[in-house]
């Protein structure tokens, strides 16, 4: 499978130079498998530019999982331009939500006066899924959903094929001790042997005190997730929407120097827009 980035950032984009490199984008990330399945997670403002490439190509089916609905998972639906293709075949796979299903999230953000299009008017051929925690399978690609430690809940996924495996965790809090919350051995059980982890690394370990039970991970936990379960390779996700470019470097130079006193040939580094793997 091949997976691609289209925006890392959290809570709100983020614009101007000094964000040029990671990009600016909230989360969107593309997963193809190698028998053509296409697999888009979460619908931050990235999709906007994935709609715009898929709209040059042939028609094809295209499935859409959302981990949660705060907005800056949410926000860029609107402006997927398949949507208004009546060629476009759409599945759309979330979780139940506070707020009832997914499908009635989405309705939601396009009523007046939210936005001049309802969904009703959309042109696509769109189904809706109820994900749980029990796997399923989208083509070739075999997916096991996780609760994940958020506000309002959400779900992390950890997708395989052909032997390969991609974690996606982002919008989750390790160590958090509140009454129903994962410990983190249970994150370190499904992660197990990743040959890639995507994890949010929102926070610093001096800016964390600030926002405990937010629902969002010191970067160096996450780096010591990653290593206690084997990892090949892992990516610092859902990036500060205030943490510049330099000092975005900075942090990953900093949980590069865990990885080596560690001892550990784990590759580690910060997601950024056009960020590309091949599994």
């Amino acid at each position: 499978m091949n997976i691609r980035c289209w925006g890392s950032r959290g809570s709100f984009p983020a614009c101007g130079p000094e964000y040029n490199r990671y990009g600016g984008d909230t989360a969107c990330v593309e997963v193809r498998s190698q028998s053509g399945d296409l697999l888009i997670i979460d619908a931050g403002t990235g999709i906007r530019k994935l709609g715009d490439l898929l709209e040059t190509e042939p028609p094809k089916s295209i499935h859409i999982i959302f981990t949660h609905a705060h907005l800056d998972h949410i926000m860029g639906f609107p402006f997927f331009v398949p949507i208004y293709n009546k060629s476009t075949k759409l599945h759309i796979y979330g979780p139940q939500t506070t707020a009832g299903s997914f499908e009635s999230v989405l309705k939601n953000i396009m009523k007046d006066p939210f936005f001049p299009v309802e969904f009703d008017k959309l042109r696509a051929d769109i189904t809706f899924h109820d994900i749980s925690q029990n796997p399923f399978t989208i083509g070739s690609l075999a997916i096991t959903p996780i609760k994940l430690n958020h506000p309002n809940s959400g779900c992390g996924l950890r997708i395989e094929e052909n032997g390969r495996a991609f974690v996606f965790l982002t919008d989750n809090e390790l160590g958090d001790e509140d009454p129903g919350s994962n410990p983190t051995s249970y994150f370190e059980s499904f992660c197990k042997g990743a040959d890639l982890l995507f994890h949010d690394a929102e926070y610093t370990d001096e800016e964390y005190p600030l926002y405990i039970a937010w629902g969002h991970s010191k970067f160096t936990d996450a780096v010591r997730l990653a290593l206690s379960s084997g990892v090949k390779k892992f990516g610092l996700f859902h990036i500060n929407t205030r943490r510049t470019d330099d000092q975005m470097d900075e942090l990953v130079k900093s949980a590069q120097e865990i990885v080596r006193e560690n001892d550990s040939k784990m590759e580690c580094f910060g997601v950024g827009f056009g960020f590309q793997c091949e599994l």
